[in-house]
């Protein structure tokens, strides 16, 4: 069964997997499902609980109405609808705390909505909000989204986190490792296949002709060697190896000014040598509309950037932009491989 669009023709069903119900995530769930931007530009097909979506949407103030289908009969009708695993009950949530409870239920919908995406049901994947220690809890061994999914989908390929603000992506070489490790994992080649990994992302979102710039590792890019030798033996490699393959990228900048340079240039991405130099940046910068995107897989897979944010859970003032610009990221990745007549 391939539904993977509208009866139209037009939008792109996208599996919405519920996060961490002790946070945000419920909230943001709901006013995603009532959100005119996303309703324009896809279908969202909902999994989790009714009662916990219920419990979401009474915090925003909203009424839903969204019909329960099954897995199999998800159609291509209009409107949202809801899968509802039944796999919560409400009275079992603790508000504000990292659980197993609450991580099983995240890992629930985030399996069964890959899984749709998978068999071709749906177009691409979002999810609110996810708690690490909580996913933990629920999936020993749990290191980030892009692990897991590598895991659960048996998938050899590369799979790398995207952080994207308005016109602005952030990639990076490494992430989730400790920064004692971060020089040591540096290489010509890894560096390469980040930045063909962060052009291609790049085309699949529209952008036609990308440009990228490459920070350094070190203070003042190295200063000549005097604060690290990466900067000269590895990354400027790597960085010459883009180019004379086609690629329009520049660097190593200092990562100090890097962003700056991005901003003020019009470049559309910055690859950064860890997690931290660029996410700093990047949240400075916006963090109520940062999107995180998982790049390299058969689909798109998008997410806010910001947290589960339980210090305000069920107060109703959760702000949904980050939320509602990872769906429209995904619908458009989504809309231009229809287009192109393959995966994302």
């Amino acid at each position: 069964m391939n539904v993977k669009v509208d009866d139209a023709g037009e939008r792109p069903l996208i599996a919405l997997a519920m996060g961490d119900p002790a946070g945000i995530s419920p909230e943001l769930a709901a006013r995603l499902i009532a959100s005119p931007r996303v309703a324009a530009a896809a279908r969202l097909v909902v999994i989790g609980d009714r009662r916990i979506l219920e419990g979401g949407a009474k915090a925003a103030g909203l009424m839903l109405g969204i019909a329960t289908v099954e897995s199999g009969v998800i159609g291509p009708a209009a409107s949202p609808v809801l899968i509802d695993l039944r796999n919560l009950d409400p009275a079992a949530v603790t508000v504000g705390e990292a659980t197993l409870t609450g991580g099983t239920f995240a890992v629930e919908n985030f399996s069964y909505a890959l899984r749709l995406a998978e068999a071709g049901q749906v177009a691409a994947v979002c999810y609110t909000p996810l708690n690490k220690k909580a996913m933990r809890f629920a999936h020993p061994g749990y290191d980030d989204e892009s692990r897991f999914i590598q895991e659960l989908l048996q998938l050899t390929g590369r799979i790398k986190e995207f952080n994207v603000l308005d016109t602005v992506w952030n990639a990076r070489v490494t992430s989730h490792i400790p920064l004692k490790d971060v020089a040591g994992q540096l290489s010509r080649e890894a560096i390469l296949a980040e930045i063909r990994l962060t052009v291609d992302c790049l085309k699949q979102s529209g952008v036609e002709a990308p440009r990228l710039l490459v920070a350094g590792l070190n203070p003042h890019a190295g200063d000549g060697g005097s604060f690290g030798m990466e900067e000269i033996d590895i990354i400027g490699p790597a960085v010459n190896a883009a180019v004379a393959d086609g690629f329009d990228v520049s660097g190593p900048l200092p990562a100090d000014t890097v962003f700056l340079t991005a901003l003020r240039d019009g470049y559309h991405a910055v690859l950064t040598m860890y997690h931290d130099q660029g996410q700093i940046a990047m949240k400075l910068i916006g963090f109520d509309r940062g999107v995180t995107m998982l790049g390299g897989l058969p689909f798109p897979v998008c997410t806010p950037a910001h947290g589960t944010a339980y210090d305000i859970a069920g107060e109703g003032i959760a702000n949904p932009l980050a939320s509602e610009e990872a769906v429209l990221l995904a619908a458009r990745m989504a809309t231009a491989a229809h287009n192109r007549g393959g995966s994302a």
